[in-house]
């Protein structure tokens, strides 16, 4: 997640040294026919969750999410140029639990070059908050990872987030993050884990 709080944490990882890791969404970005909420729907919606809490629990969240639309904060018109760009660099959200940890994993590539962000996370509150952190980068080209770095820990009070704010049968994911960004991710087909 970047400064603003829109999200550049978007990386996976080496499929050969970390497997666990891996995350598939740079593999077939799908050519799905899924009515996409506009942003008045989300923010109803958001306003739903605020009041009632989402009802999403961690099962929901699981599997590899392929980023389709972005509204910087206080916009009703989404971010063309952001969300093409993400998306043209297969940007892809990937949650999982490994280990009984919530983990995950943010990624964008091009080609066979693969930048990740991999971290864990967890559920808070009634709505529920996303709270996340990442604990290394690495890049990797194919199988072999060529770079990985320990990243700092932020304080818990400034740690990322995404404050979820529903996610239809249809395979939508829409959440807020920290800094007022709203996200809309599409889930790939048989990821969910």
């Amino acid at each position: 997640m970047n400064s603003t709080g829109v999200f550049t944490n978007t990386f996976a990882c080496c499929p050969a040294i970390m497997d666990a890791y891996y995350c598939d969404c740079v593999l077939d970005y799908p050519a799905l026919q899924i009515a996409i909420p506009s942003a008045e729907e989300l923010l109803l919606l958001e306003q739903k969750a605020r009041a009632n809490g989402s009802g999403l629990n961690l099962n929901d969240l699981l599997g590899s999410w392929y980023l389709e639309r972005v509204w910087s904060k206080g916009s009703k018109s989404p971010s063309t140029f952001a969300a093409g760009l993400l998306k043209n660099l297969s940007a892809c959200l990937r949650l999982t639990i490994d280990t009984n940890q919530f983990q995950i994993i943010n990624s964008v590539s091009i080609g066979s070059l693969q930048l990740s962000f991999v971290g864990k996370a967890f559920l808070n509150g009634v709505r529920p908050i996303l709270i996340f952190t990442f604990q290394y980068v690495s890049v990797s080209l194919g199988s072999l990872v060529i770079f990985k770095r320990n990243l700092p820990q932020p304080p818990s009070r400034k740690m990322p987030f995404f404050a979820l704010i529903a996610r239809n049968s249809n395979g939508w994911l829409a959440a807020r993050g920290r800094g007022g960004g709203l996200a809309l991710w599409i889930l790939k087909a048989d990821t969910a884990v």
